[in-house]
């Protein structure tokens, strides 16, 4: 069955301020996630403009995460099945990706789409859902603040900061007390639409309760970071994160092949061994 969830994440940010933090706080956690063996491997990234986004970035990449599939998918796909090709539309402050490709599960479907807005967090059908959709519609918030610690968290990778503790530096933001989303100034929310479809008999509705889980635990972590970094980013212009990011995609395409090679001439040696 198809599974709609929305996932609000207030941010103490502007929405200026949250396009840089966001292309700062993917372009790191890429970094820190790809090995060679696993990670990010970028296949496009380029500007974009059509009748349903405007102009924007569009980016395709491969994801390869097999390490962080749960134990109990094991027993129904193999190891490489969390190996999957995802299309992106970045056009600020909208912005839509998709799971295009999962050679594993052909009939997976899985897409976030997301409305920025300078609130925090109580709009309600930003994205326009008719009645149906709204009907099974779930919504839930998301306290970047919160300490919640659970078995996705850590796979995806929690910083240990105590945001009740933190203050920047350079902002002087911070720290985030009970309540902060009603307080905060500047304030904005990403509104998360999550749409998520895995028609398997006998497991699917546990791969789409635990890939729901999976984005929930990224959406906060993701978040936790772009506050946790402002020090790294504040003050960056789109034009240097542009920069960065080609960089980044460049050496992150390096690691990837390089490993890919690897264990390439690894099995060709077994092969012939």
């Amino acid at each position: 069955m198809v599974q709609i969830s929305e996932f609000r994440v207030v941010m103490p940010l502007s929405l200026e301020e949250y396009q840089v933090a966001q292309m700062y706080m993917v372009m790191k956690m890429q970094q820190q996630n790809t090995t060679g063996s696993e990670g990010v491997e970028v296949l496009e990234n380029r500007p974009f403009e059509d009748d349903e986004f405007g102009k924007g970035q569009y980016t395709s990449k491969i994801y390869r995460l097999q390490s962080k599939a749960p134990t109990w998918l094991t027993k129904f796909a193999p190891t490489d099945a969390l190996v999957m090709q995802e299309e992106a539309w970045n056009a600020f402050p909208r912005c839509k990706s998709a799971v295009i490709r999962c050679p594993y599960f052909t009939r997976f479907l899985l897409t976030i789409e997301t409305i920025h807005k300078a609130d925090n967090g109580h709009s309600e059908n930003v994205h326009s859902l008719n009645k149906e959709q709204l009907s099974v519609r779930q919504v839930e918030m998301i306290d970047i603040a919160s300490d919640a610690n659970d078995y996705w968290s850590y796979i995806v990778g929690r910083n240990s900061i105590d945001f009740s503790q933190f203050q920047s530096e350079v902002t002087g933001r911070g720290p985030l007390l009970e309540g902060w989303q009603d307080q905060c100034n500047p304030v904005m929310t990403a509104y998360k639409l999550v749409t998520i479809d895995a028609p398997y008999w006998g497991f699917g509705s546990r791969l789409e309760n635990a890939l729901l889980a999976g984005e929930r635990a990224l959406f906060r972590e993701s978040h936790r970071n772009c506050f946790a970094w402002i020090d790294e980013w504040f003050g960056l212009s789109m034009e240097v994160m542009r920069e960065l990011e080609n960089q980044s995609d460049s050496s992150l395409n390096q690691v990837m092949q390089h490993g890919l090679r690897n264990q390439l001439n690894l099995l060709v040696c077994l092969a012939s061994c």
